[in-house]
């Protein structure tokens, strides 16, 4: 993790963290789902440009080189980009409410090099710094390992039909 480097994004990132994303969902979900799942998770994922405006979004380079992004969120919604039905602005309870750890990705070129782990670091530390006392997060099947890995427990498993192909998706969390 030594070539990592890391900073919060912000409006003039969008264009960049757009095609990151979907670099991430059309390449690393290929061995786990069908081409019909994965445009219906591009409908359902994506940019939250919400955790952008709150301060809640990091940029990690590799060597110069954007290596991905992910955030966290003291709003109840728990996964999904602007385009996602069902959104909400609420904000959280620290003291009763797991925060959640939102838009993950791993731009494919960069996959298994100690992004998504720096990613979580920095999301558990600020989750923490806020008086959260767990997370929460939804995992793509792509994703599920890296979280096992780091200490994420199975909630819930369920499907997300909106996008018109079922996605399977898992609900983990962690005390912090």
């Amino acid at each position: 993790m030594q070539d990592l480097a890391h900073r919060l994004a912000t409006s003039a990132d969008l264009d960049l963290l757009s095609a990151l994303m979907r670099a991430a969902i059309d390449e690393l979900q290929k061995p786990f789902l069908n081409d019909a799942q994965i445009a219906a998770s591009r409908l359902l994922m994506g940019l939250d440009t919400q955790l952008v405006a709150d301060g809640t979004y990091f940029i990690v380079t590799r060597a110069g080189e954007l290596a991905g992004c992910g955030g966290w969120s003291r709003r109840a919604t728990l996964y999904g980009g602007d385009q996602t039905p069902g959104r909400s602005p609420a904000l959280l309870d620290p003291a009763q409410d797991p925060a959640r750890v939102r838009a993950m990705y791993t731009h494919p070129d960069h996959a298994r090099c100690g992004v998504g782990r720096l990613i979580l670091n920095l999301c558990e530390n600020a989750a923490r710094a806020e008086g959260f006392r767990a997370v929460e997060l939804v995992a793509t099947l792509a994703g599920e390992p890296l979280y096992r890995a780091c200490g994420y427990a199975p909630v819930e498993p369920f499907e997300d039909t909106r996008g018109g192909a079922p996605v399977p998706l898992l609900r983990m969390r962690k005390a912090l």
